[in-house]
């Protein structure tokens, strides 16, 4: 297994350059050249995966940990080695990457097919799942690093991706500067590791903070500080703000970045740094606030938006909450769990819009509409012209609204009895309020889009399904979505997932978190099921019996309606508080530089001109003018040595 780990980076790496450097010659090729690269790596994390279920649960962990070369060696005490950490937590999340990527790739095949830019998506796409693969085989926080800003350089490149596009550059910036600012905190707290522990290995720095060496004051800021980055790439509060836009990118970026892998890296990276964190209690009750309000503050947003991928958006944010929740309450295992499912789930969600904002593009483009195609409020009734994909997108919506027995229903059910069983009931009553939501506005958006009558001309509007090229991976990803979480979380506290990555978290929580009573257990698990229940039959209320109006709710409390579609007015108050005064200091400093620097430097070059201008007179050309010079000269030194005389005589 160790002697190919090498290759499941190294293969998109090298379809990325190949495809970058030939691309434009070989053309649709570069899709076979990134999907079969992705495949190899797919393929061998399989085995890793296998590799790591067959040690057993009393293997030593982590159960690889090595180096490929000498990566820096600087003096006598820098050093660091490229290199693997392998343990049940990294084969996950080789799983999750390699196979969401995988599917992505094929569906990107029949997605792109027009795109003018086909072979230079297919070269930033592999670029991507190179630079998240060598984020979770790291085995240091340098490389860690370089995977982490690897993943925001393609997330830049793939969100400003038609770059002639005003709405995706300004997207595309807004991401790359959010980010620098959460990275700027992450980079702090990789300083302050390695002043502090003297190393930047993972295994050097967990087994100095289990030994109780650090204080704990000092551990929690450099785990504050670490989190930090961790809000920014995983989108939480209060640098949230890039993911709804980052939209504006074609849907498979949405599916695969912003979805299922580069916004879980945050999750990852909280996660592999357990053994630092379990012993910071204030910072673990920052990382389960700030996960609890960012959820149900995403959730309120979804409510009432009416992009069909902003909506998607604001869930992804949400649900990347719960797990940041969980990572908080201790049930880290839970909060993994969730991770995985959501790949699936949220996944085949955002390829569903895809195909949706395709078929309804190219339908209104043929008959000549200029309505907004991603408008949820133009579409309707698509389930008769789109049959696969609105049974996917259904399967998906009953997955992350906790229904059972579909995949979110293990995961998130997890979190929220963590939650009530550690005592945080606050937390617990805010994770059900937003499963709540999240099942109201997941059917709000499937009724208006597949149900009903069409809300748009259809003697005139064709939408027609997608090709199988798009189709396969989405039922691919359904499918995953109905039976991953029975087959490897039931029964709750004893599923296949959680006997699998306990030996992962087991040392850092030292002891197995106290089994939940049967009877408790299911009356929270029901309390849970009737909460989903509830959203979904509001939303099938409104929407498609149509019993209530939304849009009288929406008069009676307009303020409030306002706010959650104004998105809380944050982007207002940033602009506000943050972009303007920044700009007015920019303009004062450019008022400055034009009229005081420049006015100085300029103002010495005038002078210059000036006296070059009186003394340019003087250089006439003319021998006699300067014969007539020389005898004034001699007739004012000979003036004044007689002046002189006469003064002293």
């Amino acid at each position: 297994m160790v002697d190919f780990l090498w290759i499941i980076p190294a293969a998109p790496c090298a379809a990325a350059i190949i495809n970058g450097v030939f691309g434009k010659k070989i053309g649709k090729v570069t899709a076979a050249v990134a999907i079969t690269a992705v495949a190899i790596a797919f393929l061998l994390a399989l085995d890793v995966f296998t590799g790591v279920a067959g040690a057993g649960p009393d293997a030593k962990q982590p159960i690889a940990d090595g180096a490929w070369y000498q990566w820096i060696a600087s003096g006598s005490n820098f050093a660091v080695q490229a290199g693997y950490y392998i343990d049940p937590l990294a084969s996950v999340m080789l799983i999750v990457v390699t196979s969401v990527a995988l599917l992505v790739h094929i569906y990107s095949v029949g997605y792109m097919a027009d795109d003018e830019g086909f072979w230079r998506f297919f070269s930033y796409l592999p670029l991507f799942t190179f630079a998240m693969l060598l984020l979770v085989l790291s085995n240091n926080f340098l490389q860690l690093f370089l995977g982490w800003e690897g993943v925001g350089l393609c997330s830049y490149l793939l969100i400003g991706f038609w770059y002639n596009r005003p709405s995706a550059t300004a997207a595309a910036m807004k991401a790359f500067i959010v980010n620098r600012v959460g990275d700027f905190g992450f980079t702090i707290g990789i300083i302050l590791i390695w002043l502090t522990f003297g190393s930047i290995q993972y295994s050097d720095v967990f087994a100095k903070a289990s030994a109780g060496t650090v204080g704990v004051g000092l551990l929690t800021l450099i785990t504050l500080l670490l989190f930090v980055g961790a809000c920014g790439k995983s989108a939480q509060i209060p640098l949230f703000t890039w993911l709804p836009d980052a939209m504006e990118g074609p849907t498979p970026v949405s599916a695969l970045i912003h979805a299922a892998t580069m916004v879980t890296a945050g999750v990852y990276m909280v996660a592999r740094m357990y053994p630092l964190f379990i012993h910071t209690p204030i910072t673990l009750t920052v990382v389960a606030w700030v996960g609890g309000l960012t959820a149900i503050f995403a959730a309120s947003i979804g409510l009432v938006q009416n992009d069909i991928k902003r909506i998607l958006a604001y869930s992804t944010v949400s649900q990347l909450g719960y797990m940041f929740l969980a990572l908080g309450v201790m049930v880290p295992i839970s909060g993994i769990f969730h991770l995985f499912t959501h790949a699936f789930f949220k996944g085949c969600l955002f390829l569903c819009a895809g195909a949706v904002i395709h078929s309804v593009e190219h339908a209104f483009h043929h008959a000549e509409v200029h309505d907004d195609p991603q408008n949820i409020q133009n579409m309707g009734g698509l389930r008769r012209y789109m049959p696969w994909t609105a049974g996917t997108f259904l399967v998906a919506c009953l997955a992350i609204s906790g229904i059972f027995p579909f995949a979110g229903f293990w995961s998130k059910d997890e979190i929220l009895t963590g939650a009530f069983t550690s005592g945080q009931y606050a937390l617990y009553a805010i994770g059900l309020f937003t499963a709540f939501m999240t099942a109201f506005y997941m059917f709000r958006e499937y009724f208006l889009v597949f149900e009903g009558q069409p809300r748009f001309n259809a003697e005139h509007v064709h939408p027609r399904e997608s090709p199988w090229w798009m189709v396969g991976p989405l039922v691919a990803l359904a499918f995953m979505s109905v039976v991953i979480g029975a087959t490897v979380g039931a029964p709750p506290d004893h599923g296949l997932f959680r006997n699998f990555l306990d030996p992962t978290f087991a040392p850092s929580l030292g002891q197995e978190r106290g089994e939940t009573a049967a009877a408790e257990t299911l009356i929270l698990i029901g309390v849970s099921l009737l909460i989903a229940i509830s959203g979904i039959w509001v939303a099938w209320m409104m929407y498609l019996r149509r019993a209530w109006s939304p849009h009288a709710l929406a008069a009676r409390f307009p303020r409030v309606y306002d706010l959650l579609f104004h998105k809380w007015y944050v982007d207002e108050l940033y602009d506000r508080a943050i972009i303007q005064p920044v700009l007015a200091f920019a303009r004062f400093l450019w008022g400055f530089d034009g009229y005081v620097i420049d006015g100085i430097v300029n103002g010495l070059g005038y002078l210059t001109r000036g006296l070059g201008r009186g003394l340019r007179v003087t250089e006439s050309g003319i021998v006699g003018n300067y014969a007539l010079g020389i005898a004034a000269g001699l007739v004012a030194i000979v003036g004044s040595f007689l002046l002189k005389g006469i003064v002293s005589g």
